[in-house]
């Protein structure tokens, strides 16, 4: 039986807040956040894969310290695009 979408949302908005270092946490949640609701199940397969990537990597590649493998580059991108410091004080 297939994972219900809502159930495998809620399991990768977990994993990203769950990854073992605070600046991940962040960058990632902010990235759930904005478009995980978005994406399709390539999307949400994509997403899956580059969270099974280790958190130093994944710091290096958003923070444009290192470039992405290709196969991840365009999630990276996105990631990376997202507004650091959303305005809170509406």
């Amino acid at each position: 039986m297939a994972e219900p979408r809502e159930t495998r949302l809620k399991r990768l908005a977990m994993r990203s807040m769950r990854r073992g270092t605070r600046e991940m946490d962040i960058l990632l949640s902010r990235y759930v956040a904005a478009r995980l609701d978005a994406l399709d199940p390539a999307g949400l397969t994509a997403y899956e894969a580059l969270l099974e990537e280790a958190d130093q990597d994944l710091y290096q590649w958003i923070s444009g310290q290192a470039p992405a493998p290709a196969h991840h580059a365009a999630m990276v991108a996105e990631i990376a695009a997202i507004d650091p410091a959303p305005d809170t004080a509406k």
